[in-house]
């Protein structure tokens, strides 16, 4: 999905579940996913691997933004990515917000924060390390 800011960050697995764009927020993006088939896993709740791919994709959409902000193009390679279940997501929309901790010349620490109602009692959070390679050309 893109917009006026150059948001084009979604993967096809995110699409597959139904993750988008919900709205920019201190210039990094708000990302959704609605609750339906293609995110439950035992009934009226999110399965953990939709849990943690809406984490992902919303730390690698905060990575792009930030790059994208500072005039930088790099493909991202994952290091490691921890994810901790705080409870149960509901059958409800979920949301997701990364934040760059740390961004290096070649790698970046991003903390990831999914929650439903109540930004304050998330779902999930995360943590992720990713490589950022010189693009080839």
């Amino acid at each position: 999905m893109s917009d006026a800011k150059g948001f084009d960050a979604l993967t096809p697995y995110a699409r597959s579940l139904g993750i988008e764009l919900a709205e920019w927020e201190d210039d990094t993006p708000v990302l959704r996913v609605a609750f339906e088939e293609a995110v439950e896993g035992r009934p009226e709740h999110y399965h953990g691997g939709a849990t943690g791919g809406l984490l992902e994709t919303a730390g690698y959409a905060a990575l792009r933004a930030e790059l994208d902000r500072r005039g930088r193009e790099a493909i991202l390679k994952p290091i490691n990515i921890t994810v901790q279940y705080l409870s149960a997501g509901k059958s409800r929309t979920s949301f997701a917000k990364g934040r760059v901790t740390k961004l290096g010349r070649r790698s970046a620490n991003l903390t990831v924060e999914a929650w439903q109602d109540d930004r304050s009692r998330p779902i999930a959070t995360a943590v992720m390390n990713v490589l950022m390679a010189e693009p080839e050309g």
